[in-house]
């Protein structure tokens, strides 16, 4: 039966290497697109094709015999199983993030590049974890009934921009940048927590985890996953990287413009040179790490807040229009980049392990 990967962005390109590597005996054929847009041509050597164009050369038959799986977002799922249906092509799959979560742990953990938290022994010894959730007053409801653990604590981020309260902490308490959440998103929820929660006493630093998720997306940890954290000794938990290519310099072209690219640039290199110095080499490897999502312990988190914030605080300085005059989520996405750069960096001086990151609808 022939496959077809649907989608031709990091959760698509990431299932093909994991299917490639793990399954060699399966052949992909092409990747689909509803649109070209800006999507590449090729994928990891294969073509990028438009579904309309790539259902119009099949027969009845080979419809038949073709099995798609869809590796996207989850929120477009529906409709493009839709599209398939309409051209015919009624045997496909959801690549969900549950499972892409477990075909990238496999994947990963046979190349040890990025380490699953999965992959280590169960401890005995439970960690105090705080994972903060950051919601918005327009988010819509979830209706996927997905149970949130215990540890799960929503923060309303952006909660300065309005009157409706969705949590019951809200980032505009004590020292904050919560009016600037037009520009760093989520960010201004864990600027909240850094500034509030990390830098207070007398919790321990070492026993204790902090972390951040999305009301969308959430590490998928669980209680076996909870006990390898002391245990272990892990430091850092991150989602699973997402490939790009051909770099994920390129990758930023697409959202940032050339004048905020610069001002990061230039913000490195005033305030953290030896990073700066490194950036090149970071920039021409394939791996992000999306959503600013993070759990670690709360030193760790805390130092690298006191890194990452100073440097986009001196980006929206820099950027023209200036920060302040604007309102497109342009920090939230230097911040991604941010964070690549420093746990890459990092990496031989933290214990860092991998999750999935679970897509909640």
């Amino acid at each position: 039966m022939n496959l077809v990967i649907y989608g031709a962005q990091g959760i698509a390109l990431g299932a093909y290497e994991a299917i490639h590597d793990l399954y060699p005996v399966r052949e992909i054929s092409c990747f689909l697109v509803t649109e070209r847009g800006g999507n590449a041509e090729y994928l990891a050597g294969l073509p990028v094709l438009e579904l309309e164009t790539y259902a119009g050369r099949l027969s009845d038959s080979e419809k038949a015999n073709t099995r798609i799986l869809i590796a996207t977002p989850e929120n477009v799922m529906e409709a493009i199983e839709k599209h398939l249906d309409k051209h015919g092509l009624r045997c496909h799959v959801r690549l969900t993030s549950h499972r892409w979560a477990e075909l990238m742990g496999y994947y990963y953990v046979r190349g040890k590049e990025f380490m699953p938290l999965s992959a280590l022994p169960v401890g005995c010894h439970r960690a105090g974890i705080h994972m903060f959730l950051a919601k918005f007053y327009k988010d819509r409801p979830l209706t996927g009934g997905y149970h949130m653990p215990e540890w799960v604590i929503p923060v309303q981020a952006g909660a300065a921009l309005c009157r409706e309260r969705v949590a019951s902490l809200v980032d505009c308490d004590g020292e904050n940048i919560s009016g600037k959440n037009g520009n760093y998103s989520e960010l201004t929820a864990l600027y909240w927590i850094w500034r509030n929660r990390l830098l207070q006493k007398p919790a321990d630093p070492e026993t204790e985890y902090y972390g951040l998720a999305h009301y969308r997306r959430i590490l998928e940890l669980s209680e076996d996953d909870v006990l390898r954290l002391a245990d272990n000794g892990i430091d850092v938990v991150l989602p699973y990287p997402m490939p790009y290519e051909p770099c994920i310099e390129v990758h930023h072209e697409r959202y940032l413009r050339k004048a905020d690219w610069d001002a990061v640039l230039t913000a490195l290199s005033e305030l953290q040179p030896d990073y700066m110095e490194v950036f090149p080499s970071v920039l021409r490897q394939k791996y992000l790490y999306n959503y600013n999502i993070i759990l670690a312990r709360k030193r760790v988190l805390a130092e690298y807040c006191g890194w990452l914030f100073p440097v986009l605080e001196r980006v929206e300085e820099l950027s023209e229009p200036k920060g302040r005059e604007r309102s497109d989520r342009y920090i939230g996405y230097v911040g991604e980049t941010l964070a690549t750069l420093y746990f890459m960096v990092n990496r031989n001086k933290l214990n860092i392990v991998h999750a999935g990151c679970r897509f909640l609808t």
